[in-house]
């Protein structure tokens, strides 16, 4: 029996937070509301392309709340919604594997 790829929870879970920089782009946020710059400091590597892109996508997904302050220069803010609270138990369990 084939299985329907389409509703498989795992997939779409990998679907949403599965991209490169993603789950670290999470642990950051985990630890409170971050500016893009230092998002982008603790991600040693990333573009800030990739980084923009990325938090979009997680913004489009209800996981990232993003608040613009109308500031001169604009100053604005991620963090996590409730659901993106929710993926924490997902990041643990991974924290702890790793630890092993």
């Amino acid at each position: 029996m084939e299985e329907d790829h389409q509703r498989c929870p795992i997939e779409r879970t990998l679907q949403v937070i599965g991209g490169k920089w993603t789950l670290l782009i999470l642990r950051d946020l985990f630890d409170g509301t971050k500016r893009f710059g230092e998002l982008r400091r603790s991600l040693d590597g990333i573009s800030p392309k990739t980084l923009s892109e990325r938090l979009r996508q997680l913004e489009a997904e209800g996981i990232v709340r993003r608040v613009i302050y109308a500031e001169v220069p604009p100053r604005v803010e991620y963090s996590l919604t409730e659901k993106g609270q929710g993926l924490r138990d997902i990041l643990d369990g991974m924290r702890a594997w790793g630890s092993q």
